[in-house]
């Protein structure tokens, strides 16, 4: 049976150490020099970054996130370990972790690091398909003969690329399409290698959860139980029809992935349709004031990630879920088409404004969607309001001052609620 090494990436037969470096770092599977369909996905990234930047935090838990009203962006695994979880407010991580080190996202420095992974990536294949700043699929189809090893060496090869030159960590699932790939590095973080062949899909997948599937989340699943869908063997049970039937086209792609196919193509060349980011409360929340802190986090990372990719929004949208599960959402078209912080903001604002009183709300996000190249953004003033011209210049100056001295040298105050 092959086996790769993945520290000095020798390949041998089967065993649990390598024959040359000695390491039990070992990946070994009937199909390992054969399948061609990665994810990658990084460990903990900001959290990480940060202990890369600091070396004085390598042994401390810590928490990327707001003040103490603010959430959790991400923990490293140590604040993990205690309970902490992306999106719970930020005084119940602390009741979990009270000697975390917290720290203010730094997104510029994030999507630095990001862009530098990719670089490594776009040496290996052309087929590079991002999902976020820190995670994405690869197909690697074909390219051994342009490099002289299989796929999954060359996966190896990146993940040690991306631990000594960035200080960075990485899981690789590799299998024989874009699901289980993802399902496959979840199953050995952090720094892991999973492999899913062929052979074992079906019985791999028979008495795992529903909610392996990506893109199940609590509402989907409590659907799925209430049909007495809990594990892929119950979904096996299930006919194409009746499943569509239920669960609209939801269901057919039940119905394919329950069985382990996965027809999507890793396309790098899917145009991005939105960016948005949301929340999901650990507790259901009422206030304004709380929900504005948000609005403007939110906002600040649309926008931010709207710079990275040098593209702006013509429609903003603003996204409320209820207690009850029931989803508001509501958008607004801009005269101009935009990818500051404050205009994002100002109108996810007004669109919360206008819906009134329903909280209470368990889910908050912010989009924008019909989206320019940024040479298309903010060409014109806003004649309502005068003093939109001085705040996005503001804005500008603020992004070269967090650029040369890190994006904590400029706070707003509405971003401590």
């Amino acid at each position: 049976m092959p086996a790769l090494c993945r520290d000095c990436l020798t390949p041998f037969e089967q065993g649990t150490s390598c024959p040359v470096c000695r390491s039990r770092r070992v990946v070994s599977h009937a199909e390992l020099n054969t399948l061609t369909i990665a994810h990658m996905d990084c460990d903990a990234f900001y959290a990480s970054v940060e202990k890369r930047d600091n070396p004085e935090l390598a042994a401390k838990p810590v928490i990327i996130g707001g003040g103490r009203r603010g959430v959790v962006s991400t923990a490293c695994y140590i604040a993990r370990i205690r309970g902490v979880r992306s999106a719970m407010p930020m005084f119940q991580a602390l009741k979990l972790c009270p000697d975390a080190v917290v720290i203010k996202p730094r997104m510029s420095r994030y999507v630095e690091v990001s862009r530098a992974i990719r670089a490594m990536m776009e040496e290996m294949t052309p087929a590079i398909e991002p999902l976020s700043l820190d995670e994405a699929f690869l197909d690697l189809t074909g390219t051994e003969k342009l490099h002289g090893v299989p796929p999954a060496t060359m996966l190896a090869r990146l993940v040690r690329r991306m631990r000594d030159e960035l200080g960075v960590t990485g899981s690789i699932g590799l299998s024989h399409n874009k699901f289980l790939a993802k399902v496959a590095s979840d199953l050995d973080k952090p720094h892991g290698f999973s492999v899913i062949g062929t052979a074992e899909t079906a019985e791999f997948l028979r008495e795992k959860p529903v909610r392996l599937i990506w893109g199940v989340g609590t509402a989907t699943q409590a659907a799925l139980e209430k049909a007495g869908i809990r594990t892929f063997s119950d979904l096996l049970r299930w006919d194409r029809q009746d499943l569509h039937a239920r669960f609209g086209s939801m269901g057919d792609r039940l119905y394919f992935l329950a069985r382990g196919e996965d027809r999507r193509r890793v396309s790098a060349h899917n145009p991005v349709k939105s960016i948005s980011n949301e929340t999901t409360f650990f507790e259901d929340t009422a206030s304004h004031d709380i929900l504005d802190g948000h609005l403007w986090r939110l906002s600040e990372k649309v926008s931010d990630r709207a710079k990275a990719k040098q593209m702006a929004g013509r429609v903003v949208t603003l996204k409320l879920k209820r207690a009850n599960h029931a989803t508001l959402t509501r958008r607004i078209s801009l005269p101009d088409a935009t990818q500051m912080a404050d205009v994002i903001y100002r109108r996810a604002r007004a669109l919360y404004d206008g819906v009134g009183d329903e909280g209470p709300y368990r889910l908050i996000g912010v989009g924008i969607s019909e989206l320019v190249p940024e040479a298309q953004a903010d060409l014109s003033a806003d004649l309502l309001d005068p003093e939109a011209g001085r705040r996005s210049k503001a804005e500008r100056a603020t992004d070269s001052i967090r650029a040369r001295f890190g994006p904590d040298a400029i706070v707003k105050g509405r971003a401590l609620r």
